[in-house]
């Protein structure tokens, strides 16, 4: 189980690292008031923003290494590091000062994150999910989904919409980590030719496309005060749901639910506290973002 904690830890700095150096590179090209297509060519033309790509490019490997050596309920929570990461990533390279609630929230995310793992104390399950299952899964995801745009498309923009759009890129996230879990199984048992053919490559693949539209849309739509505590939260509980009904991970209940919800509750209110703070706003808002694995 370490070594799978390890590389979601690398997965998790990895990603926040490729965000703040795609931010950083985003102040270097000129502001335009709609879409430029030339943006991308810009881009492409600064080392900074090429060091993001790779760095997203190294997330995805570690998340998929992670992914096949333990389990989704404890590899997917631990995503919720990418937000102190970020910031404080963001401090050395973007400049600025952590204020005393950014340090709060560090605090609080960490301290609510290892309460709630200790206490659900996560088991491995396997490494396959029948397509029965995924059946049943995809439906539930899709319908979420589907209700949460919903919810969003009939607001203003504001905060219920951003967090709507929030929820949304949450389900969808979890689902993209889900997929990859298993298609990891299909590359370890039958190499690249089988992981190829599989249809779960080509689901996570087109789940994280959908997850990036969905965050960008949950960043433009209201406040980062209420799109990022539903991500942040939404994804980890998403994904343990997920291990334990497609790959039979299993949790601690009965009297461990009580220290799961502290750690739960926690993790949101350092979740909040975080995105109140100038430079968390700075460094994960905006036009430009990392694609996270």
């Amino acid at each position: 189980m370490w070594p799978a904690v390890l590389f979601a830890l690398l997965a998790a700095a990895s990603n926040a690292l490729a965000t703040v150096l795609q931010r950083r590179a985003a102040r270097t090209v000129p502001l335009a008031p709609g879409l430029r297509l030339g943006l991308l060519v810009d881009l492409l033309h600064r080392a900074v923003w090429l060091g993001g790509m790779l760095a997203v490019v190294a997330a995805a490997a570690f998340q998929a290494l992670a992914l096949s050596l333990g389990a989704l309920s404890v590899v997917q929570p631990l995503f919720v590091l990418e937000l102190p990461f970020a910031l404080l990533i963001g401090r050395l390279l973007l400049g600025g000062r952590v204020s005393r609630e950014g340090w709060t929230g560090v605090g609080l995310l960490v301290a609510g994150l290892g309460t709630a793992l200790a206490a659900a104390a996560p088991t491995v399950g396997t490494t396959h999910a029948p397509l029965d299952r995924w059946i049943g899964a995809l439906a539930a995801c899709g319908a979420v989904i589907v209700l949460a745009v919903g919810v969003a498309l009939r607001r203003p923009a504001g905060a219920v919409r951003a967090a709507a759009f929030g929820a949304s890129t949450a389900v969808a996230y979890a689902l993209t980590a889900a997929l990859m879990k298993d298609a990891t199984h299909a590359w370890q048992h039958g190499g690249p030719g089988e992981f190829f053919l599989t249809w779960q490559t080509y689901g996570f693949a087109a789940v994280g496309v959908l997850a990036l539209f969905l965050m960008e849309n949950a960043m433009q739509s209201g406040p980062l005060t209420a799109s990022q505590p539903v991500l942040t939260l939404g994804d980890a509980l998403v994904s343990l749901s997920l291990g334990v009904t497609l790959f039979d991970e299993r949790v601690r209940t009965g009297w461990w639910l009580l220290p799961e919800a502290l750690g739960v509750a926690l993790v949101l209110w350092g979740a909040v506290r975080l995105s109140r703070v100038a430079l968390t706003q700075d460094v994960v808002s905006g036009p430009v973002t990392a694609a996270r694995p």
